[in-house]
Parts: structure tokens; sequence; C-alpha cells
């Protein structure tokens, strides 16, 4: 099947990138200043690399733009039905207090590339990375910080993601927030051994 992502380049996105492209504009505020003023520091500090997508016939424009980073999932302070699920997979004799994990930082799609689901092919691009044997370390969760709104939360449920925590309340009580306070951004994961075994 073919994915409007094929009429694409992947690209390191940094300031030489920037400098070539139209402006990003994602419909998200806080996501366009981050891909377009602090990419670059951002990985000269170690925090996460970013990559874009520019269109193969036009690469001034930026389709889409993701930031990846190194993490780990903690489940030591997990409710106890709640980690059950989480490591349900794994064997016994392998469990740990925290599990490697690949953190999706940010991810954003240009308002004039909408409804071509660039952002599912985007998130099934980024399973490929963390499960590739090209990857010179192992990764057993994606994990993502989803901002906190009904269509950002589905997007992620859409594309397999759970809820690290079942309720906002457990949530709020892991991360020692006052339970009158909005979360802006609910934990989730991906667990890539279910990739692994449909190969």
């Amino acid at each position: 099947m073919k994915r409007f992502l094929d009429a694409c380049k992947l690209y390191p996105l940094d300031n030489k990138i920037l400098s070539k492209c139209q402006v990003f504009d994602c419909g998200d505020p806080d996501l366009n200043d981050f891909f377009l003023n602090n990419t670059e520091n951002f990985s000269k500090q170690l925090l996460g690399k970013s990559y874009c997508y520019l269109l193969n016939e036009n690469p001034e424009i930026m389709v889409c733009a993701f930031t990846l980073s190194n993490s780990s999932m903690d489940v030591r302070h997990l409710p106890g039905s709640r980690k059950k699920k989480v490591i349900a997979d794994i064997p016994r004799e392998k469990h740990l207090s925290s599990y490697p994990a690949m953190l999706i930082g940010r991810l954003g799609v240009s308002k004039n590339f909408g409804k071509k689901g660039i952002g599912s092919d985007l998130i099934r691009f980024i399973q490929f990375i963390a499960i590739n044997d090209g990857n010179w370390a192992s990764c057993r969760y994606l994990t993502v910080d989803a901002y906190n709104n009904e269509a950002t939360l589905k997007f992620y449920l859409t594309n397999g993601f759970t809820y690290l925590f079942s309720t906002e309340q457990q949530e709020k009580k892991y991360i020692g927030m006052p339970e009158d306070e909005e979360l802006k951004t609910r934990q989730m994961y991906f667990d890539l051994i279910r990739i692994v075994k449909c190969q």
C-alpha cells in the first residue's frame, strides 16, 4: 500500500534544513516553537534527536517532524494490577525494576497535510527504528507523554498505545500532583514485543 511519506525524504532536523524550508505549522504553538527554534540545541545537549520529512518534489516543504530520545519505563511504583498488565508478556526471570524504552518527545504533522495518515505512518516508522537489527541498543517499549486532549489521546490509542495509569487520579498521585490541578499530559506506552511476535 502506497503511503504519503513515500513521496518524501527523511532528514535530520537542524538549522541548515530549517533555513531552506518554509515555516512549519502543525497547529500547535508549543510544538511549532520547539521544531523551529529548539531542535539543534536539544540535540547538542544530547536530550533528543529530531527528524523531518520533506517533499521530494518541493524540498522546501516540511511535511512532518518528530523527536526521539532514549528513555526507560520504571514500573516500581505502578499500582499492582497495572504493573502486572505492563509486564505481562515478559518472562518472570527477566523482570526488572525498569525497562529500556524509546521516548517520542515531539511529533507534529503540518496542517497542510492533515487527514492523510501521516501521523500513523510515522508511528509505524518509529516502531521499525526501535526494533531494527541495525539499532545498536535494544528497547522494549515506546513511550510518550501525550497532550491530554481528546484528539491526541485518540490518535495514540488508535495506534496501539495504552495508558500507563488507568486513571488521571493514579497518574497525579504517582507524579505528586495535587488532585485539583489539571493534568496536561498522559503517560502512554506501546509494547514493541507485539510487533516482534508477528514477524
